[in-house]
């Protein structure tokens, strides 16, 4: 089987003859848009800081020299700024031609295209969070619009993935705190939930999925998400949820789970013996041989304070014990 078969058979829960994966050979492969904007990079500004101006203007600031950071200024110093503000030219075909050629140059693997976000994961950094948080409940009208209009754009973007030949988009978006949700579910299905089931279908009527990653502890949501069209869930805090958890999740409906070996929590034990325990336990419960699990690699080991073999012990675990033949016969 070719990635691209391991990867949609995995999605469908049909059986693959080994689990997918990130780790070690992988399965699949990342491709982003290309166009000119006003991103910097980053710039190192003594005592430990770096900063960065993203493609949108946001302000970004970090203490180490590979972390993601967080947006310290949003472009957007009142949310009236948004009636002026432009937002990137994300529909321009020419942008998407590296895509087109990292599909030719990987005809079998797994491609997927970076979207900047969803609404949330966009506008939080236009605003910077904690202005945005105030804004959703005090000036609920203008952050619908703002939605509205990344919402559109997002829709350009999705078909001009698609023409240019992805398998499926994914999106960063952190929802989840270490145990809830950043606001109440009831808020999220009214404002946030019907934008989720727009996106999706958009890119299912395309012919690709949708890949979403989230930090934090989201279980309130879930069952939404998986209502609006997500096709994957990524997760780098598995045991945050639990195995048992997003295994009845499986039961529901046909989601399946991305994950490495929790970060914050198994692999910070550095105990090889425990790594390759969990890697099994997260095969046996979410893969199983029949799919729905993708086993997964936090590429930057050094901003969660790792030697990277405590993840090479699971990467191998996930490799040698995720075969199909370990669990035929199996219930």
């Amino acid at each position: 089987m070719t990635s691209i078969e391991i990867v949609k058979r995995t999605l469908l829960f049909e059986n693959p003859d080994r689990v997918a994966r990130s780790c070690g050979d992988s399965d699949v492969v990342f491709s982003r848009y290309a166009l000119g904007n006003r991103a910097t990079p980053w710039r190192e500004l003594g005592k430990g800081r770096w900063e960065h101006i993203d493609e949108w203007g946001n302000t970004w600031a970090r203490f180490d020299p590979t972390s993601k950071g967080e947006v310290i200024k949003g472009v957007l110093n009142d949310i009236k700024e948004m009636e002026r503000y432009e937002l990137p030219e994300y529909s321009s075909r020419e942008a998407y031609e590296s895509v087109r050629e990292t599909r030719l140059e990987n005809p079998g693997k797994w491609l997927i295209g970076e979207l900047p976000g969803f609404a949330f994961g966009i506008a939080r950094k236009l605003r910077r969070l904690d202005n945005y948080l105030l804004d959703l409940c005090l000036k609920p009208k203008p952050i619908h619009t703002l939605h509205d209009r990344i919402d559109e754009m997002l829709v350009k973007m999705i078909h001009c993935y698609a023409d240019a030949g992805v398998d499926s988009v994914m999106f960063w978006e952190d929802w989840g705190t270490q145990d809830h949700l950043m606001i109440s579910p009831v808020e999220w299905r009214k404002e946030f939930k019907p934008r989720f089931e727009i996106l999706c279908s958009t890119a299912h009527n395309d012919g690709i999925k949708v890949f979403m990653h989230s930090c934090g502890q989201i279980q309130a949501i879930i069952p939404d998400l998986i209502q609006s069209g997500v096709d994957v869930l990524q997760f780098d805090q598995p045991d945050l949820h639990g195995m048992d958890a997003l295994a009845r999740y499986q039961e529901r409906g046909k989601i399946t789970f991305w994950c490495p070996v929790d970060i914050q929590n198994t692999l910070q034990l550095r105990d090889e013996v425990m790594i390759r325990a969990k890697a099994r336990e997260m095969l046996d419960k979410l893969w199983k041989g029949r799919g729905g699990f993708i086993a997964g690699y936090y590429a930057d080991n050094s901003s969660i304070g790792l030697d990277p073999k405590w993840q090479e012990f699971a990467s191998e675990e996930f490799i040698r014990s995720g075969i199909r033949s370990r669990y035929v016969g199996v219930s």
